[in-house]
């Protein structure tokens, strides 16, 4: 018969290995390779109706026949959105002429304050063909949704605000169909092979 000690022992080894497979399973599910990268395996993506920095409307469909490598983030945003922005910027331009066929888009989470006259600001930062998009809260929140993103504004001092939200950036296939998502710190290089072995 087991003591106490022995069995608070096997308690713990077992809640501890339970927890390591959790980690494991979606640690593996979230990551590039993992079987989200599977086609079918994640009903990820659909048409949207935005408005880019020119003010123009642009429709999911717009851009088939190249590959899509999608971001949603903010423009306020301090650190996350800069850095997988010039993730993908760089990605793009490590593939040379076949970056052509790759079309950049980042949609804001933050319709209220990125209006095309903010995102045009941005964009320039980053590539000359990032196509930045913006639209109502409603159509915001229709491509989130197509997308499995998560956002919500976070209140802070003085009235001001920041947005929570998911990092992934997606890759979609020239039929707009979702191909993988790459997490975020991916490097560059990384992205880039991968998106690669899709041109």
């Amino acid at each position: 018969m087991m003591s106490p000690l022995q069995r608070a022992l096997l308690i713990f080894g077992i809640g501890a290995a339970i927890l390591a497979a959790g980690l494991a399973i979606a640690l593996w599910t979230l990551s590039p390779g993992g079987p989200m990268d599977q086609v079918g395996a994640a009903s990820i993506g659909g048409d949207f109706t935005l408005v880019d920095q020119n003010g123009k409307t642009r429709r999911a469909e717009d851009f088939r026949g190249k590959l899509m490598l999608i971001y949603f983030g903010y423009t306020y945003c301090p650190d996350v959105c800069p850095t997988e922005l010039q993730t993908m910027a760089e990605a793009v331009d490590r593939l040379g002429k076949k970056g052509e066929e790759v079309q950049p888009i980042f949609i804001t989470v933050d319709p209220e304050r990125d209006t095309p006259d903010q995102l045009r600001l941005y964009a320039e930062s980053f590539h000359p063909r990032l196509v930045a998009l913006t639209g109502t809260k409603e159509q915001v929140a229709a491509a989130a949704r197509a997308f499995k993103v998560y956002y919500a504004k976070r209140p802070q001092e003085g009235g001001e605000y920041l947005m929570d939200h998911s990092s992934f950036v997606f890759l979609m296939g020239r039929d707009g169909r979702y191909l993988m998502h790459f997490v975020p710190g991916t490097p560059p290089e990384r992205m880039a092979e991968a998106i690669e072995k899709r041109l």
